[in-house]
């Protein structure tokens, strides 16, 4: 069975949570959602999902009660990995979803800070972006909310990965530069650097993202997402 580019993201953020164990996986959007869960189905059988309000979550079976108020607790302990978005990332993975322009007179507001500044330097952040443009990938953020590599992160801040519709990014770099790690199937290492807003450490010989195998297209198909929400996501 032939995957789509959609499906190839959705196996590449499940990746994220490769060897993390017993924590709260925390995804934020559809594809990164249907990542936690087909982990969990698959070689992460022990990560918890919440249903983002007060229960975590097997599928439609309620494990355990887990109030929001409750998550700050995790925070603080290290013991969650969240994939948040990004409307803006610069080339040490600090990260912008609270106001693009001037700080003091925005062209645009966003979400606002949130809870980035405390994920980044408490716990592994990874980030979704589901459009990889110039856009995002900025030489400089117009204000930082999630902490980048550049910075002074603390001893347990972790950017694992970056996730795009075009490739899989991370910072396994001397200096904590933002590496290509692997391009999708269909997509160039050319495509990729002519999508990012900054110079872009490219090692020799880029592999290609990791296509689902036949057992997890059948999850994500048959029964993670058969409206096929992922298509709208990444069409």
């Amino acid at each position: 069975m032939d995957a789509s580019r959609a499906e190839v993201c959705v196996v590449a953020c499940a990746e994220a949570w490769r060897g993390d164990g017993e924590i709260l996986a925390s995804p934020m959007g559809i594809i990164p959602r249907l990542g936690a869960e087909l982990a969990r189905h698959t070689f992460a059988p022990d990560l918890l999902l919440s249903d983002g309000e007060a229960y975590l979550m097997a599928g439609d079976t309620v494990e355990g009660w887990l109030p929001y108020r409750a998550v700050f607790g995790v925070v603080a302990a290290g013991t969650r990995h969240v994939m948040m978005g990004a409307s803006q990332l610069d080339r040490f993975g600090n990260q912008n979803i609270s106001a693009v322009g001037d700080w003091a007179r925005p062209r645009s507001q966003l979400l606002g800070v949130r809870g980035a500044p405390g994920n980044t330097v408490n716990h592994p952040t990874s980030y979704w972006v589901p459009r990889h443009s110039p856009r995002v990938f900025v030489e400089r953020v117009d204000m930082v909310c999630g902490v980048g590599y550049d910075r002074a992160g603390g001893r347990f801040h972790e950017i694992r990965l970056v996730v795009t519709n075009l490739a899989v990014l991370d910072f396994d770099t001397p200096d904590r530069a933002m590496r290509l790690r692997s391009v999708h199937p269909g997509v160039s290492v050319s495509d990729v650097v002519a999508a990012t807003g900054f110079p872009l450490a490219v090692p020799d010989g880029v592999p290609e993202t990791r296509l689902p195998t036949a057992a997890e297209l059948a999850l994500i198909r048959d029964r993670l997402d058969r409206d096929a929400r992922r298509d709208r996501e990444v069409p």
